[in-house]
């Protein structure tokens, strides 16, 4: 085991899986699945479709999508979104737990809380795209956390810029760089506690 995964295994709890509030919130569920290779994991994104009226057309995301009320929590949301768009089947995968419950700043007035659950496998995962992917393709997390594919991105029609990734011929950026620097800050090592005061 990589000392990466490692030391998320000792930061991150699954608990029971949550199951969103019986209210008017929407509800989102993704799965950051880690493929732990040497020398350090990836993690699989994929680009979604070009479609009219998706706030997130084209963009690249971690696969998942909205809770069903056919699903019984929101961890079974991931797996079944992640098998739909990209073709892997997650229950053969360890899951180490969530991270911090985010709202994509894309979702509107009223909001939608996304859920990330991390997984982890040693095995190679083959993606076969389904009709909301365009692509899939892995992304090293060491090359994330060092820095190197560090870019500013301009939203289109706008003057506005927010922190991203460019990796090859991707752009990472909104939600998914949001959470998956969750992620890199959870495995980064605490620094250690004064004993004076």
């Amino acid at each position: 085991m990589s000392e990466f995964i490692e030391s998320l295994v000792g930061k991150l709890v699954l608990g029971e899986p949550p199951r969103p509030p019986d209210d008017s919130r929407r509800c989102a569920a993704v799965a950051v699945l880690l493929h732990d290779e040497p020398p350090a994991p990836r993690v699989l994104l994929m680009k979604r479709v070009e479609r009219d009226g998706d706030p997130w057309s084209g963009h690249i995301s971690l696969p998942g999508g909205r809770f069903s009320k056919s699903d019984p929590h929101l961890l079974a949301t991931a797996i079944r979104e992640t098998q739909e768009e990209l073709g892997v089947d997650l229950t053969g995968t360890r899951v180490l737990g969530t991270l911090p419950v985010l709202q994509p700043f894309m979702s509107g007035p009223l909001g939608v809380q996304v859920t990330p659950f991390v997984f982890t496998t040693t095995e190679a995962v083959t993606p076969q795209v389904g009709p909301e992917a365009e692509a899939a393709f892995w992304l090293p997390i060491d090359l994330a956390a060092s820095g190197s594919l560090d870019a500013p991105y301009t939203y289109p029609g706008t003057d506005r810029t927010f922190p991203s990734w460019r990796f090859e011929d991707y752009t990472i950026w909104g939600l998914t760089w949001r959470i998956l620097g969750d992620l890199l800050s959870c495995a980064s090592p605490r620094p250690a506690q004064s004993e004076t005061g």
